[in-house]
């Protein structure tokens, strides 16, 4: 991720960039169709092609009480961008000085001066500057100004005509549950990143130790049993461990933190304060209270078992978009690099 203020500018071989500009939480398929268009009018003029995203996300600006279920955290979205094939990734930093420049200052500032940019694609809903007043038709006429052309794309809908892709609509899969529609729409598996951090060891005592991950706030999947795929971001990044994955509140234990705890099945080691990569495959069963530990630990071996099939079928499925295969091959995880914005 290249960081991009007023006082820094793109290294002179990023200069007269193809770039798509937009938020691009989670990077779905909607999204990378205008990866994919500022990749192709690059590639004919043989010049670089980028994605220029903002970070943090608005709403946490304007509403920092109101935390975000952010799908893709600035690492990820620039780890998913480089698989993609953009050339390079640049976070302008939002804040409420940057919501109240004027449209036309922020295209000569950021895309004219700081990025230098050939040609610029946009959503067809993109609103720029103060009072979100810069639209796709003030864009292509600060274009014939300034001299970069303009591409604009229309809503990107599934096969059907139907059903556009958006963030919202994945946020609102995650949340009931379904795994596979989300997964669908981002053309890749969900996948949460974190820290391995000490629990209460509960899990020790009853056969399933855990791995437990301190979610970012507002991240908040449906609660339950998952199926998923972990790689370990800390160590070998090309080695996949299946996992039975939960989240909730452990209503049986009546606690009162959330963690992601993770079961890794076929393994013996200490992850303590390593980084976990964790792909959602599907959702095993809703969260629910047992009336005492055998019936949850019968349970949990039951779900381990669907898991473990599960997976095993997952592992002979071949990958037919593109972030499907950089996702499955690793590729993706040796894009992952350090955030840190200024």
């Amino acid at each position: 991720m290249l960081e991009l203020i007023d006082q820094i500018e793109v290294p002179g071989a990023l200069k007269g960039a193809c770039v798509a500009i937009g938020n691009f939480d989670g990077l779905h398929l909607g999204h990378q169709a205008l990866a994919e268009t500022a990749i192709e009018i690059a590639a004919k003029a043989a010049s670089p092609s980028g994605l220029v995203t903002f970070e943090p996300h608005p709403k946490s600006v304007f509403q920092p009480e109101q935390p975000v279920f952010r799908l893709t955290p600035p690492r990820l979205k620039a780890a998913l961008a480089r698989s993609f094939g953009v050339d390079f990734c640049a976070a302008i930093p939002f804040n409420r000085e940057l919501a109240s420049v004027e449209a036309e200052d922020f295209v000569e500032r950021y895309l004219v001066r700081a990025l230098g940019i050939s040609h610029i694609v946009s959503g067809y809903d993109f609103h720029f500057g103060k009072g979100r007043r810069g639209s796709p038709a003030l864009l292509q006429d600060l274009g014939g100004q300034f001299g970069f052309g303009v591409t604009i794309v229309d809503q990107v809908t599934r096969e059907d005509g139907t059903s556009p892709f958006s963030s919202s609509s994945v946020r609102a899969a995650l949340h009931a549950g379904n795994i596979e529609q989300a997964n669908a729409q981002l053309g890749y598996r969900w996948t949460v990143i974190g820290e391995v951090i000490k629990g209460d060891q509960r899990g020790h005592t009853i056969g399933f130790p855990t791995a437990n991950i301190m979610l970012d706030p507002g991240m908040e999947p449906c609660h339950g049993i998952y199926a998923v795929r972990v790689r370990d971001v800390s160590g070998d990044r090309q080695k996949v461990l299946m996992g039975a994955a939960y989240f909730g509140w452990r209503p049986t234990f009546d606690t009162d933190r959330v963690f992601l705890e993770v079961f890794l099945l076929d393994f013996d080691g200490d992850l303590y304060g390593h980084e976990l990569a964790v792909e959602f495959v599907d959702m095993i069963r809703p969260d629910r209270k047992f009336d005492d530990l055998d019936a949850l630990v019968a349970q949990m071996k039951r779900d381990c078992d669907d898991i473990r099939k599960l997976l095993h079928e997952d592992a002979a499925t071949d990958a037919e978009l593109p972030l499907q295969a950089a996702q499955m091959s690793g590729r993706l995880y040796q894009e992952l690099e350090p955030f840190t914005l200024r």
